[in-house]
């Protein structure tokens, strides 16, 4: 076999374990909020007024402001993986940094958003939180622990992000050997999915 044909060849198996590796990962991901959303789902069952009420309170423009930019932060993440693809190495630099930046943008907002239910008492273990009906507590925590668990993962992809501009500007990400890209890629798509079913569970009940 000549040495060329082997190297393609063992290339391609890489390429395949790197997905399969990815494509496994992200399905415990999915196990993860899977089990969370089941939760919430028979707790509002059984505290339909108290959640209702719970999430009306909450800020629905910062809500939706965050998904609009995580939407278009998708967007930009798949241009940058196309981009990479093609050869043109600065515009995936580009669409990456965005990416990031967006990444970014929803951090900050949803640090503006927790610090002004903090302020106002509306925290687990708070003595405000203790006076609320049990709905509302359990609206609550399942909010900070639903939400702050997506929040790391967006922190976690923000890291990945920065690494990846590295790693382009590097070298170590190319046309050629892009697979890196592409699994990032992969779970930031993740994440901003998780986000589409979070954002009307909390903030769009009716």
């Amino acid at each position: 076999m000549p040495a060329d044909t082997a190297y393609t060849g063992h290339a391609h198996r890489d390429y395949l374990g790197a997905k399969f590796g990815m494509w496994l990962f992200l399905f415990t991901e999915v196990l993860l909020f899977g089990g969370l959303f089941l939760l919430y789902s028979v707790f509002r069952s059984r505290f339909p007024m108290e959640f209702h009420s719970a999430a009306a309170e909450l800020n629905l423009t910062l809500g939706a402001t965050n998904t609009v930019v995580l939407l278009t932060s998708s967007l930009f993440m798949a241009a940058a993986i196309t981009a990479m693809q093609k050869g043109s190495l600065k515009l995936s630099l580009y669409m990456q940094a965005t990416t990031a930046a967006m990444a970014a943008i929803f951090l900050i907002n949803k640090y503006f958003e927790w610090g002004a239910k903090i302020s106002h008492g509306l925290y687990p273990g708070s003595e405000h939180m203790s006076t609320l009906p049990h709905g509302k507590i359990l609206f609550y925590s399942l909010y900070y622990v639903m939400t702050g668990l997506h929040g790391l993962h967006v922190l976690i992809g923000l890291i990945i992000l920065l690494v990846m501009i590295w790693f382009t500007v590097r070298g170590v990400v190319s046309q050629s050997d892009n697979i890196k890209l592409e699994n990032s890629g992969l779970y930031w798509h993740l994440v901003d999915l998780v986000w589409i079913y979070l954002f009307p569970l909390f903030y769009l009940i009716t």
